[in-house]
């Protein structure tokens, strides 16, 4: 059974050659997206079995493609394709829904197989990506905060200094230090500024 490709990157050249090494093995290129936001309309309208995403993009990227899919019902399985392995790239996207994972420098034979196994729906991960999930699943769950830690960085989240947060809490500026220490240790930062920016981002100061 033929397995249907669609191809979403930003460099023609890229696109051009994968659709080169896809053609007559079993596989058949359906389209193809420059971007996102070409990715989604394209996928909606082909139905392919396997959308090949690369992550960074112009306008709309691959993650943002992969959550608008998701969020469709799209039924195509999204491998990632791209040269991008850092944390900050590897885990959106698969929270968001890929299917797979693989760098640009695998071997043609193993992103056939990928393509194969993701049309299947089986999860496919590049043995860098592998190791580096299953590093982050190794890690403790970070330690929370209390609710007068979480007090403390609010307001200095809004721009208070130790003293003015001390006087709002009715404690000392001392202790308006030490559960700021505490908060770090527990974020694993150093200063003020990326405490703040941590705790934005798990959700911790609300929006």
């Amino acid at each position: 059974m033929t397995i249907t490709v669609l191809i979403a990157d930003d460099h023609p050249i890229v696109r051009d050659g994968l659709r080169g090494i896809f053609t007559g093995r079993g596989f058949e290129v359906v389209g193809e997206a420059a971007n996102g936001t070409e990715a989604v309309t394209l996928a909606e309208k082909l139905r392919p079995d396997v959308v090949l995403m690369d992550l960074r993009m112009p306008g709309t990227d691959g993650v943002a493609a992969i959550t608008e899919l998701a969020r469709l019902g799209n039924p195509a399985r999204v491998l990632v394709l791209t040269t991008y392995d850092t944390d900050s790239d590897v885990l959106p996207a698969i929270e968001a829904g890929a299917t797979g994972y693989l760098l640009k420098d695998a071997p043609r034979e193993d992103l056939f197989r990928a393509v194969e196994a993701a049309a299947r729906g089986e999860a496919v991960l590049s043995p860098a990506v592998a190791s580096r999930l299953m590093g982050r699943m190794r890690e403790p769950a970070p330690e929370s905060l209390s609710q007068r830690e979480l007090e403390v960085l609010t307001l200095v989240a809004r721009g208070s200094t130790n003293k003015e947060a001390a006087k709002k809490l009715f404690i000392s500026e001392a202790t308006v230090k030490t559960h700021l220490i505490h908060a770090y240790a527990k974020l694993g930062v150093n200063d003020r500024a990326a405490a703040v920016a941590v705790a934005f981002e798990r959700g911790l100061l609300g929006s």
